[in-house]
C-alpha cells in the first residue's frame, strides 16, 4: 500500500521563499560575473566603502564564517580593490580599504544589483510590487524578523563561487 503525502492546509510560504531567494541569487550571481565580482565581493565592497569596518563586521554583514571572509577578501586584493589595513580604532584589528578601482566597481555592481532587483519586481503588475514589499519588509521586521536558537543550528544554503 502506498501512502499518500498530507495535503498542504495552508500555502508552502517556506518553498515559495526559498525558490524565488535562490533564483534571485543565481540571476544576481550571473549578473556580478560580468564585471568580475560575486554577491558577496559586491557585499563587503559597499558596506566596506560606507565607514571604517573591520573583516569581522564585514562578515557579520554579509553573513559570512570566517573561512569564506578571508577567501572572499583575498579575492578583493588579487582584483586590486580592496586591501586589508590595521584600524584605526584598534590597530590588531584589520579594516578593508576599498581602493578607486573598488569604488568604481562597486558603484557599477549597485547598478546591475539594482536592475536585477528592478527586474524581479517588474515582471510584477504595478498594483501588486509595492504590496509584496510591505508583506515582506513587515515580516523581516516582525515574525521572521530573527532566527530561533537552537542547539543545532539551521544551515543555510550558499551559493558557490564560480
Amino acid at each position: 500500500m502506498t501512502a499518500l503525502a498530507p495535503a498542504n492546509a495552508v500555502t508552502d510560504l517556506s518553498y515559495l521563499l526559498d525558490h524565488t531567494g535562490h533564483v534571485l541569487k543565481s540571476q544576481m550571481t550571473a549578473a556580478l560575473a560580468e564585471i568580475g565580482l560575486t554577491p558577496r565581493m559586491h557585499c563587503v565592497l559597499v558596506h566596506a566603502l560606507e565607514e571604517e569596518r573591520t573583516q569581522i563586521q564585514l562578515a557579520e554583514i554579509g553573513d559570512m564564517d570566517k573561512t569564506t571572509m578571508v577567501v572572499t577578501v583575498d579575492a578583493l586584493e588579487k582584483a586590486a580593490l580592496a586591501e586589508r589595513r590595521p584600524s584605526s580604532a584598534d590597530r590588531r584589528a584589520r579594516i578593508i580599504a576599498v581602493t578607486a578601482k573598488g569604488a568604481e566597481t562597486a558603484r557599477r555592481g549597485q547598478q546591475i544589483v539594482d536592475r536585477v532587483h528592478a527586474a524581479a519586481l517588474d515582471s510584477l503588475p504595478e498594483d501588486e510590487r509595492d504590496v509584496l514589499v510591505r508583506a515582506l519588509r513587515r515580516l523581516t521586521e516582525g515574525h521572521l524578523s530573527a532566527p530561533v536558537e537552537q542547539a543545532q543550528p539551521v544551515r543555510r544554503k550558499r551559493e558557490r563561487n564560480k
